[in-house]
């Protein structure tokens, strides 16, 4: 359910699944036909390869996609590092998360200016406690768009 539910596009196959976390073939099928038959994961076929994805359409998306987000911590880690920080223009999760997988480590980008790195690194501690993940922050003092080349970049 992460991988599929915590970023509308994230897809996968069933190979490539088993791989990513480390379960047979066979366990991810059962799994697979599931969610499928369950009308949550829609799936399309290209040449051999089947790849799911979750149906944007399905009437509990937007509820399951929320409950996901809670399970990784997203909302509350979100909130408490935007608040109070200064002008956050952006708060951006990248990484492993981003793409559905949950190692244990949240990526975040903030965009902004002003910011307070003392109650942000305090803010990261509470968040890393709350929520039993390692949280790594980059700032950068204005938008990349599609680059970081020129930017600056600082590390919490």
């Amino acid at each position: 359910m992460i991988k599929f539910f915590s970023k509308e596009g994230n897809q996968g196959y069933l190979r490539g699944l088993a791989e990513e976390f480390k379960e047979s073939t066979n366990s991810v099928r059962v799994e697979l036909n599931r969610l499928s038959e369950a009308g949550l994961l829609v799936s399309q076929t290209l040449g051999k390869t089947k790849s799911y994805s979750a149906n944007l359409e399905h009437p509990l998306f937007k509820e399951i996609k929320s409950i996901v987000a809670k399970y990784l911590g997203f909302d509350h880690l979100l909130e408490q590092v935007v608040k109070n920080l200064g002008t956050v223009k952006k708060a951006i999760i990248v990484g492993d998360y981003a793409k559905g997988r949950d190692t244990g480590v949240i990526e975040l980008v903030l965009v902004g200016e002003s910011i307070n790195f003392d109650y942000l690194q305090f803010l990261v501690e509470k968040a890393e406690q709350k929520i039993d993940r390692k949280v790594l922050v980059k700032v950068l003092d204005q938008d990349p768009g599609n680059s970081l080349e020129g930017m600056v970049v600082y590390d919490v």
